[in-house]
């Protein structure tokens, strides 16, 4: 048993059995912290009954006009709660809500390259590749990688009536990180 609840403040003292993957992005106390305050219904946490968190995901709202979108700033479920569809149950709230209270017009996400489960669990719950992005991540990523590409995967939500939030080929489209904000 586990309850799916908002992110607090203290939460932030409590998730490093989630931070400590090797594919998730740790962000300062204030990032984690303007979310919260800014877009607290697209935060939350999945807690487990001994009160240990089992995953997380931040969101917010951005863009304007037609790019008017959810975004997913970071989806991590920890190790040893993998498998149970926790990531899946929380994408679902944040597409619902981006779709219901916000209306945005689709929701993006942005993985490395090379995190091929985290892609593939993602083209299953309905995302495509939009583009990649060179050199997203400019940091040492997970086999020391530096500079590492990023997809940028998108959704349409049910605003997007004529799907132009998405494309067919967007593998081959190629922008380099300075094009995207």
């Amino acid at each position: 048993m586990s309850i799916l609840r908002p992110f607090r403040a203290t939460d932030l003292f409590q998730f490093n059995n989630i931070n400590l993957d090797i594919w998730t992005e740790t962000f300062s106390i204030s990032f984690y912290l303007s979310y919260l305050s800014r877009w607290p219904d697209l935060c939350c946490t999945q807690q487990a009954a001994n009160g240990q968190l089992m995953s997380y995901v931040l969101g917010k709202a951005e863009g304007q006009n037609i790019e008017w979108h959810g975004h997913v700033t970071a989806l991590t479920v920890a190790p040893e709660y993998r498998r149970l569809h926790l990531g899946r149950n929380m994408m679902d709230l944040l597409e619902r809500i981006s779709d219901q209270v916000y209306h945005g017009f689709f929701v993006d996400l942005y993985v490395r390259y090379s995190n091929h489960k985290a892609i593939g669990m993602y083209e299953a719950l309905g995302y495509s590749v939009y583009r990649r992005v060179q050199e997203y991540y400019g940091s040492i990523g997970p086999g020391g990688v530096e500079d590492e590409d990023a997809f940028d995967m998108r959704k349409p939500l049910s605003r997007d009536i004529n799907r132009r939030s998405v494309r067919p080929n967007g593998k081959g489209i190629v922008v380099s990180a300075a094009d995207v904000s």
